[in-house]
């Protein structure tokens, strides 16, 4: 999950490198380090902790170049200490290494190394690397570089500089994601895309097994064997503005503010009210195609597994298809029974997720077909897949995700209502429900947005707690679970989600007059089903009340029934029953947000968390 940043061209690199590491510190702010080369000579500068630390190294003992790259570290292998900081050298210090992802087999490489008399300085994966290419090297960085590769097994990416072959960076990807960029003599790789924006947004994708040269004059692409290979850069349309903060405090708060927009860039041009018919061009399935799919199983982790489990009660109850949902983290590894006629679904807020990749390739080599729902064009998700789904939800940097959730939730909801016209089992009447509701959906996030503060006020009178339970039936359960996710990975408040119906069945003894239990007990007049359910939830606050818990309740407008059994309350527009879920996140996403800050946590850097999961 590590960020690693390279520059070669006629400017300063140090700025730029620092810049660099910067937009990515939230893959990892364990340490961090920098090498330049000036005339053939190295420096380096590590510390430990978050990349601040190292702005205040270079400021007491600045350094310059021609051209160089720096890390933030998630750490893997060894202990986040300034011993063990990116980048790493070689025995003479001319070679050095930033890398992302784990050597499976560095324990094998580095007692051999040992024994030909290298010697190591530190805990990590990455040293046998730089050790590999100094055993390698002739001269050629490049050439030295494959033969490194070719010893080494794992999922990784790194860039390597040498300062005895000036004016190149060296970069290679084996399952761990890198881009690059080049414009007007100058050369960029990074770990993402936002690290690039502010120089260019026409970016390469480096697929598995490629080695890229990246000099002034341009990229060099090859294979693994040192074969040539044309570079193909894609066009990014996201502004370099929308990866900054834009005035919030936190990266968090604006993308939750940024939402209600976020939503609407998700549906533009993708459907048409008049003619009740979803557009989904884009994605690469004909209709005889969609037809022939009668099961579907969905592969996606953390966040992007609540959206999956949502996202199935759509397709079910629009579409009347079986909908399995799986972790992709497990899927690989439980031999799964896989039906004939089955459209796969990969749920990957990046495209790069590790495991989701992963299960997606074992997918694909079994011969299934593949949709993936990704927010990153030209991400390998994408490059794997047979039909791409874009969530358009811009750049996400908070590593809590908000507005890929929702707009995860509000594609899925589009391809239930797609399936549903196409099996013939939603009607046209049906359909223009939906979809009316579906446009409104903007206006009401933004209402719940204007109401913020009442939601700051609960926060107020409740970060001190130190357990908290989501309860929810129905297509509300997965909000619980992403309610009570949203909490841990901010406040570092212990908080579990439940289906409401199972507090009986042992939950129950942990409630108390010091326990908060936040109920989402929203629900769609328009639905007899959505009225029981409601029903059933009110009876669980009521039973909760009887026991002194602390009732925290997400309800419809004016529920004098719900008001009264609560401690606090936060209302709710009425929608449909699907799209309730995308209102009532925002007020969790908030309420984990001001908790969070109460209790003086890190919201956009939690402890011991990355942005996106590259390594398994």
């Amino acid at each position: 999950m590590c960020g690693i940043f390279a520059y070669v061209g006629p400017r300063d690199p140090v700025p730029i490198i620092m810049a660099g590491l910067k937009s990515l510190e939230y893959r990892g702010y364990d340490s961090a380090g920098i090498a330049i080369v000036q005339d053939k000579n190295l420096q380096i500068r590590r510390c430990s902790g978050k990349l601040k630390n190292l702005e205040d190294m270079i400021e007491r003992a600045p350094i310059t170049g021609q051209f160089g790259l720096g890390h933030t570290r998630w750490a893997t292998h060894g202990r986040p200490t300034e011993e063990n900081a990116h980048p790493h050298r070689d025995c003479k210090g001319r070679i050095v290494v930033a890398h992302n992802g784990i050597v499976e087999n560095y324990i094998a490489l580095k007692k051999k190394l040992i024994d030909e008399g290298h010697q190591f300085t530190t805990e990590t994966d990455t040293e046998v690397i730089a050790h590999l290419i100094e055993k390698h090297f002739a001269g050629n960085l490049e050439t030295a570089v494959m033969k490194t590769i070719a010893e080494l097994k794992g999922l990784y990416a790194f860039i390597a500089i040498s300062a005895d072959d000036p004016q190149k960076v060296v970069a290679v990807r084996e399952g761990a994601p890198l881009v690059v960029g080049s414009v007007d003599g100058e050369g960029f790789v990074a770990s993402d895309i936002p690290a690039m924006l502010p120089y260019t947004r026409s970016i390469l994708f480096l697929d598995d097994h490629e080695i890229a040269v990246v000099a002034r004059d341009g990229v060099r692409l090859l294979a693994a064997s040192g074969a040539a290979r044309e570079p193909h850069f894609q066009q990014i349309t996201w502004d370099p503005v929308m990866a900054e903060k834009g005035g919030y405090k936190h990266f968090m708060l604006k993308e939750i503010y940024e939402q209600p927009t976020a939503l609407s860039n998700t549906v533009l041009g993708r459907f048409s009210l008049d003619a009740n018919v979803i557009h989904l061009e884009d994605v690469a399935f004909t209709d005889e195609q969609w037809k022939s799919f009668k099961r579907i199983c969905i592969l996606a982790c953390g966040t992007s597994w609540h959206a999956a489990l949502a996202g199935r009660q759509m397709i079910q109850s629009f579409a009347r298809l079986p909908v399995e949902v799986d972790y992709a983290s497990e899927y690989r590894y439980r031999n799964p029974v896989m039906e004939p006629d089955t459209l796969f679904i990969v749920i990957t807020q990046s495209g790069e997720t590790a495991d989701t990749v992963a299960a997606q390739k074992m997918v694909r080599d079994r011969g299934f077909k593949v949709l993936s729902i990704t927010n990153v064009v030209g991400s390998m998700s994408t490059r794997l897949a047979d039909a791409v789904l874009y969530t358009r939800a811009g750049p996400e940097i908070g590593v809590a995700s908000t507005k890929a959730f929702t707009t995860q939730l509000v594609c899925l909801y589009l391809l239930a209502i797609h399936l549903g016209k196409l099996n013939g089992r939603l009607s046209g009447e049906e359909i223009r429900r939906a979809l009316t509701e579906l446009m409104e959906l903007p206006h009401k996030m933004e209402a719940i947005l204007e109401h913020a503060k009442e939601i700051e006020d609960i926060a107020k009178a409740l970060f001190r707690a130190e357990d908290f339970l989501f309860l929810a039936r129905g297509v509300h359960f997965p909000i619980a679970l992403e309610g009570a996710l949203k909490l841990k990975e901010l406040s570092y408040i212990h908080a579990e989600g439940y289906p409401a119906g199972e507090m009986k069945h042992g939950p129950n003894a942990l409630i108390d007059e010091n326990l908060p239990v936040v109920f989402l007990a929203a629900y769609d007049p328009a639905s007899a089903d959505s009225r029981q359910c409601y029903e059933k939830v009110l009876n669980n606050v009521r039973e909760v009340k009887s026991r002194d818990g602390i009732i925290v309740s997400l309800g419809n407008e004016g529920d004098a029934d719900l008001m009264e059994n609560s401690d606090h309350y936060f209302s709710i527009a009425p929608t449909n029953e699907f799209l309730l879920p995308i209102l009532e996140v925002i007020p969790l996403q908030l309420l984990a947000y001001h908790v969070a800050v109460r209790r003086g946590c890190d919201i956009d850097q939690p402890r011991n968390l990355a942005k996106s999961v590259t390594v398994e």
